[in-house]
């Protein structure tokens, strides 16, 4: 932990020197929320989101914040090692191609629907239980095994274990950002009639945990967040399928999967908590997880310590130091293309308006990897061989 602020209702806990103004002044709004427990804790990629922090962590009583999970719900990574320890640039750009035809990348969508097969268990909950997913669930099986757009990724590396690795960042699609407006409406509605004392202006509004709100939201959040991972894993198989058409033989380790962008009740400081991590990644001890570097430097296979004062969190990324149209203004293009270059890199940089996906908008991941290691050992670093953006 780098400092903590205490000038708010309760403390703020930053794994990071320097935070941006805006993004400092949604964690003071967390900590002074009436329903928060403990402390907030801000993980050392944060940068300024909608209402909360990306990079924030924050527990509270009996309540649950829409905005506080983000649209992209259940937006995460997967990884898999590979037996393969090396792989030519021929046979990585096939690989690539085969990947484009097998993946829809940015907004596009498959054709057909997918094998509903695929999509998530409901649980027992009748679909009529979940709203929002019935109206949308036929269009999400034309969703299932798509990448989407903004910062999401498919990436082969070569990690210093030898092996090439498969790693895809993404998220719930359409189906996640309507479920996260829909309520995200509904609690600022609920809040404006309820006479609420939190201001409509932080972006902030809650469902308590216990009413049919509260728990309908709760039963759609946890969908989408299995939908994401079942996104993810489509496309991992349709990746492995595509190394395999050019590359044979090779073997698999299991997935890892995790999520950052969630609530879950859990138990912390011997009280249980709706924990939101938006933009965080849970860091239990020893469980395994993966921060994601930006495009052109590495990412990190980690296990998590079980810090308590993060929540047992840590990073999800790099994080932002630009915005988009920062970077696309900012960054110089030419340049941008040799760090890339100059690595070998098969990259996803053509043009201007790429610049807000380049290296240079994202904070150096060295230091966002040195300001956590009381929250997470690195066990593998993984350098990009070649990546596909959405």
């Amino acid at each position: 932990m780098k400092q903590i602020i205490k000038t708010e209702k309760i403390p703020v806990k930053l794994w990071l020197d320097d935070i941006e103004a805006g993004a400092l002044e949604q964690a003071g709004n967390l900590a002074n929320l009436p329903f928060v427990f403990k402390h907030v804790a801000v993980m050392p990629d944060a940068h300024l989101g909608y209402g909360m922090p990306i990079g924030g962590v924050m527990a509270s009583e009996e309540m649950v914040v829409p905005n506080a999970v983000g649209v992209d719900i259940g937006c995460g990574m997967c990884a898999v090692q590979t037996s393969l320890t090396s792989l030519s640039t021929d046979k990585l750009r096939s690989v690539l191609g085969l990947i484009r035809n097998r993946v829809p990348l940015g907004f596009k969508h498959h054709k057909k629907k997918q094998k509903e097969a695929l999509m998530p268990s409901t649980g027992g909950v009748p679909l009529e239980d979940l709203p929002i997913v019935a109206r949308e669930y036929h269009n999400a099986l034309t969703q299932l095994g798509t990448l989407g757009g903004g910062n999401h990724f498919i990436e082969i590396q070569k990690g210093n274990d030898g092996h090439i690795w498969l790693m895809i960042h993404s998220g719930s699609r359409n189906l996640g950002f309507k479920v996260a407006g829909y309520y995200n409406r509904l609690a600022a509605d609920l809040n404006l009639k309820w006479g609420s004392k939190v201001p409509s202006k932080w972006q902030l509004a809650f469902l308590p945990i216990s009413s049919e709100f509260g728990r309908s939201y709760l039963r759609e959040m946890n969908y989408c967040v299995e939908f994401a991972y079942a996104n993810r894993k489509l496309m991992m198989e349709r990746v492995k399928d595509a190394l395999m058409a050019v590359v044979q033989p090779v073997f698999f380790e299991p997935i890892i999967n995790i999520a950052h962008n969630y609530a879950a009740l859990e138990v912390h400081y011997h009280k249980k908590v709706m924990v939101h991590r938006k933009g965080a990644t849970r860091a239990r001890e020893g469980e395994i997880g993966i921060i994601p570097g930006s495009q052109g430097t590495p990412s990190y296979i980690v296990r998590g310590r079980g810090n308590s004062e993060s929540f047992e969190s840590c990073s999800h990324g790099a994080g932002r130091k630009m915005g988009r149209k920062q970077a696309q203004r900012q960054l110089d293009l030419e340049q941008e293309k040799k760090r890339l270059d100059d690595q070998g890199i098969i990259h996803a940089i053509r043009h201007k308006g790429d610049l807000d996906e380049a290296a240079g908008a994202y904070k150096n991941i060295d230091e966002v990897i040195d300001n956590q290691l009381d929250l997470v050992e690195v066990l593998v670093e993984l350098h990009p061989l070649a990546v596909i953006k959405g």
